[in-house]
């Protein structure tokens, strides 16, 4: 059996860093200047060998004595990267092109996606010296190219660094406001790494493992599921994915799905020789969708993906369309491709903890001052903005409640809200202290709103005031007072409102649909499948909730989803919340609040104390497309909904809220709630929650 178990306390692991051990015993290769002999030294003792850059026809070579890159030119494509023992740690049975590369889909307005990997039809040396190389690769566009390249000028940057023990990458996508329109899907960073050699991913503490070989997703070995991304491992080549505690095992890389706000590095560990290959990302100010985004990290390949922008968990509304006369450009990165190894019989898992120290540094130095593009400001040429943040809700307290915790960004001006589907410029986000206070640093010129949301309370908070950052300035907004939806009282509540489903029952898995990984993990709802359990737990009815009764980390399924029929056809469900009133406002208004974690092609239908109204008392219509249930999230893009509910539509003693969902063509169609609440009518005598 595979096993990754520490044997030797920290204090006993030795690591090979930039501060630890640099080699160079890298062949000879076609070059400009004089080589340095090969050996190793101690930095301790001799200082780090100057970067060097050696230019062949075909390939263009960086090399620090640490580590080797070779890319092609002019394409721009990272084919080869040699480090800790092993000549290239990219797949060498890959084809050149498909080893390490940028890429995107885009669209002409109305047409399918076309994916691209962008090869660069220029190469330039930008800065040469014993400190630093920087390197571009440009490929520029004209109008003879319409409709078969996406309209931008691309100009794809590497970086390295004397004494780095890695690689740093960056890219500025700029479209001219006399092109044409298009669409833009996603764009990314991809390495595929040696299969023979890297076997364990981590991307988290509790996140990380032995994987499937690519081989074991093939036919005869692998049996594609619902969608093509999901895979049982039915004849695996690795004893180990037989499983023990079950027969066979699912692969899928939306398992490995991460929000932005924790997706700094994730990577592999090759045994042997044990190096570790990761990719670091040390802030989220150029990703698209804010903080709580989710975006693919590493899965089966093995590969490990930078994702700058992606429509994943958000759908449509997430994918930037340019018109005819749009102008814009935009800096993705860098990011930091961070390699390290262990000798002497050092614990490869030391590899993780020091891939962790090392984004720390990262996020420490961000932004960084190396980068030559006059795209990328420096710290100095940036500002700050601080103040803190306060909530106002009378019928919790009658004194300003602290926003502790509270998520607090600045992005393009807009509605409230309208942070989590903009996806063409700039977001930077904070998360404020235990006082509401908070401090965005390091923000690039221009005009913003600040936006905010606070987790126990509902709704999106954002400062009318236009927020002008010019270099250097440090901006004081002083004291904001966010004042949450709120009409009266609460009667009941279900949930907690933070943007998640993950309070509420989420089901064990199939035996037959296992990842391992997710066993007794607080992240269970990452299991395959669980959207076919409903029909299995409620086989005679739909679910019904009452309140005062059930409990909903045990009564409430976490995703409202369709109904499987033995002729694996599909049908909506409707789940009922009863209730008792004592007394009832006949003239008054009731407040139901739906606060929705995510919508996949759904509609949420509303009816009270009678099942056949039509039309319902309230329908949202056609929503979502975040396939959040297939991908295995348990939040995408967030609603929410104030439905007015008419006191004569009560009755003292028993009610009954019909919550419907009736679109049905597919098992992933479905709704996931954060939160619900109904507010009793408002009254000058009472402020405060009832129940």
């Amino acid at each position: 059996m595979l096993s990754l178990q520490s044997t030797k306390s920290k204090s006993q692991q030795l690591l090979i860093t930039p501060q630890a051990l640099l080699t160079s015993t890298f062949p000879p290769v076609p070059k400009q200047k004089s080589e340095p002999e090969s050996g190793f030294l101690h930095c301790g003792i001799m200082p780090p060998l100057g970067v060097q850059l050696f230019i062949q026809d075909r390939h263009v070579v960086m090399d620090n004595g640490i580590l080797q890159v070779t890319l092609s030119n002019p394409d721009g494509i990272v084919t080869g990267i040699r480090y800790g023992g092993i000549d290239n740690l990219l797949e060498v049975i890959n084809d050149e092109t498909n080893r390490g590369y940028w890429d995107l889909v885009w669209s002409v307005p109305g047409s399918a996606g076309i994916f691209d990997v962008i090869k660069g039809t220029e190469f330039r040396v930008i800065v040469e010296n014993e400190e630093q190389v920087e390197i571009s690769f440009t490929r520029m566009w004209d109008p003879s190219l319409e409709g078969k390249l996406v309209p931008l000028n691309i100009d794809k940057r590497f970086i390295m660094l004397r004494g780095s023990s890695g690689f740093y990458s960056y890219a500025i996508y700029e479209h001219l406001k006399e092109w044409p329109a298009f669409t833009f899907a996603e764009t990314r960073i991809a390495f595929k790494l040696r299969k023979d050699k890297f076997h364990y991913m981590a991307m988290a503490d509790n996140r990380q493992r032995f994987m499937p070989l690519p081989d074991d997703r093939l036919s005869g070995r692998g049996q594609p599921l619902a969608y093509p991304e999901a895979v049982l491992l039915v004849n695996p080549v690795e004893p180990e994915f037989k499983g023990e505690v079950v027969p066979v095992q699912v692969d899928d890389k939306y398992q490995y799905s991460c929000d932005n706000k924790d997706n700094r590095v994730h990577g592999w560990v090759s045994l042997d020789p044990p190096v570790g290959f990761w990719q670091i990302t040390p802030s989220d100010e150029f990703r698209t969708g804010g903080p709580v985004k989710q975006n693919l990290t590493s899965h089966v390949g093995p590969t490990t993906l930078a994702m700058f922008h992606s429509a994943h968990y958000a759908g449509e509304p997430l994918v930037p369309k340019f018109g005819p006369d749009e102008a814009w450009k935009k800096v993705f990165g860098p990011v930091f491709i961070y390699v390290n190894s262990v000798y002497g019989g050092g614990d490869p898992f030391w590899l993780w903890e020091d891939a962790k120290e090392q984004m720390m540094i990262e996020v420490q130095s961000w932004p960084y001052t190396f980068p030559a593009s006059e795209d990328f400001p420096t710290s100095d040429q940036r500002g700050n903005v601080s103040g803190r943040l306060l909530v106002q809700d009378g019928y919790i307290s009658d004194d300003y409640i602290l926003a502790s915790s509270a998520y607090v960004g600045l992005a393009p001006p807009g509605d409230a809200g309208s942070w989590q589907t903009e996806c063409k410029d700039y977001q930077f986000w904070t998360q404020a202290d235990l006082g509401g206070y908070f401090s965005i640093n390091d923000v690039r010129p221009g005009d913003y709103n600040l936006y905010a949301w606070v987790p126990g309370f509902i709704g999106d908070y954002k400062c009318e005031a236009l927020i002008t950052i010019t270099p250097g300035c440090d901006v004081f907004v002083g004291d904001l007072l966010y004042e949450p939806p709120r009409d009266g009282p609460t009667l009941w509540e279900i949930g907690i409102p933070d943007r998640s489903a993950a309070e509420f029952y989420v089901p064990d898995p199939d035996s037959k649909f296992i990842n391992k990984l997710f066993i007794g993990h607080p992240d269970k709802f990452r299991q395959y499948g669980l959207w076919e359990r409903y029909a299995e737990l409620y086989p005679d009815g739909d679910l019904v909730y009452t309140v005062g009764v059930s409990d909903y980390t045990k009564d409430w399924f976490f995703a409202h989803v369709t109904r499987k029929k033995d002729n694996n056809t599909y049908v909506g469900t409707t789940w009922q919340i009863k209730f008792t009133l004592d007394t009832v406002d006949k003239i008054g208004v009731y407040k139901l609040r739906l606060a929705l974690a995510s919508s996949t092609l759904s509609e949420l239908q509303v009816r009270v104390n009678d099942p056949t109204v039509n039309p319902p008392h309230f329908t949202s219509g056609l929503i979502g497309r975040d396939n959040t249930i297939a991908r295995h999230g348990i939040h995408g893009l967030y609603w929410l909904y104030s439905v007015n509910v008419l006191g004569d539509s009560l009755v003292e003693g028993d009610n009954t809220i019909f919550l419907t969902q009736p679109r049905s063509t597919s098992p992933f169609q479905g709704i996931l709630y954060d939160y619900i609440r109904l507010e009793a009518p408002p009254s000058p005598n009472s402020n405060k929650m009832i129940a």
